[in-house]
């Protein structure tokens, strides 16, 4: 395939009034590939356009108004299940433990048997660990309770609402 001086000002026309390097292939044929109408856009230094070649973005779909609830009849209250108080582990704030030689635990001095929460701020020079005996994993007991709180037991489901229903509804809240 040669670019003759008729396919190089069909080129510029066409790039001229915005086709895609695809379209303008399709029109030249002649074994003319989208990737040497690309090509020789850049040997000829074609940079600008006159209208962007990609389509307009599809309009945004507005949310329907919610019909009106009937006017005569009045809605029935939904019974309230009664949802246990979350509970709540309270551990008063544990300061780092101190050797012997009065340092703290740090990233250099830590093993599997000392607890590795963080206390403070690792940007902070007084950062370090609470070095306490790790019983649960990585942490001490009160660190534990922390950091593995018990799972919640599931919410039943008021009238029998399927799952989908609910993550809807919930999707739409927001």
């Amino acid at each position: 395939m040669g670019w003759t001086d008729e396919r190089v000002n069909t080129l510029r026309t066409l790039w001229a009034e915005g086709l895609s390097a695809s379209q303008i292939a399709k029109q030249l044929g002649g074994g003319v590939t989208r990737n040497a109408v690309i090509g020789k856009v850049h040997r000829l230094g074609l940079a600008g356009r006159a209208t962007p070649s990609r389509p307009a973005k599809r309009p945004v779909r507005l949310a329907r108004p919610r019909p009106a609830a009937a006017v005569g009849a009045p809605a029935l209250p939904r019974p309230r299940l009664a949802t246990p108080a979350p509970v709540l582990q309270i551990v008063p704030p544990l300061e780092p433990v101190r050797q012997e030689d009065g340092t703290t635990v740090s990233v250099l001095t830590l093993n599997d048997r000392v607890c590795k929460w963080p206390i403070g701020d690792p940007a902070d020079p007084g950062f370090a660990f609470c070095g306490r005996g790790a019983c649960a994993g990585p942490y001490c007991q009160d660190h534990a309770r922390l950091a593995y709180q018990p799972q919640q037991a599931k919410k039943k489901r008021a009238y029998g609402e399927p799952d989908e229903l609910r993550r809807m509804m919930r999707l739409a809240a927001m």
